[in-house]
Order: structure tokens, then sequence, then C-alpha cells
């Protein structure tokens, strides 16, 4: 089972996730992001990247997309919070996201 992170693996890894776009929910432990492809196709081949990482990992995200928009939540339902499942799978997001040519929406 997947364990809650502690106070030093937060300090160590939330920033550099921070400063990537994702951001800390309000009121749940938990990360998500918004993201803009250039168009559909691109959002739907990141989207179908990332379901074939989450699932080899056994851990999926709340998501949603509309057109070339994407939309994506990490928690750990598990733990009830973030695990250091979300930071790998946070990273495979982003490395997907990027060879996507998706941005990070404000």
């Amino acid at each position: 089972m997947a364990k809650l992170l502690d106070d030093k693996a937060r300090a160590q890894s939330l920033p550099a996730l921070i400063n990537a776009g994702w951001k800390l929910e309000d009121g749940r432990d938990a990360l998500s992001i918004a993201l803009k492809f250039k168009n559909f196709s691109q959002a739907w081949a990141a989207m179908s990247r990332i379901a074939l990482a989450a699932e080899s990992m056994d851990h999926h995200p709340e998501w949603s997309n509309v057109y070339n928009r994407l939309a994506i939540t990490l928690t750990t339902h598990s733990c009830n919070g973030l695990s250091e499942l979300d930071l790998a799978l946070a990273a495979k997001i982003g490395t997907i996201a990027t060879d996507q040519g998706a941005i990070p929406v404000v």
C-alpha cells in the first residue's frame, strides 16, 4: 500500500512540480494541472500515453478532456492523499505533455 508523502518528500518534490505548472488542490491532498495542446489529436495522443503509463503503475489519474485541453488531478485514494505514486506519475505526465507540445494553462 502506498504511504502519504512525509514533510521532507514534499519539500524536496513539490516545488519542482509547482514550477512545472502543477497546483496543490484546495481542500484535499492532491495535485492538479491543466494542459493545452495544439489540437484534439495531440491531446488524445497524450491521454493514450498517460493511460498506458498509469496502467503500468496501477495508479490512475482523475481527468477530463475538452477538445485540446486536458485537466488532470493526482491523489492516492488508498492512503487518502499524495504519495510517491503521484510524484512518479506527475513526472511521466510532464514528459509526455512536453513531447506532445502541451503548455500548462494558468
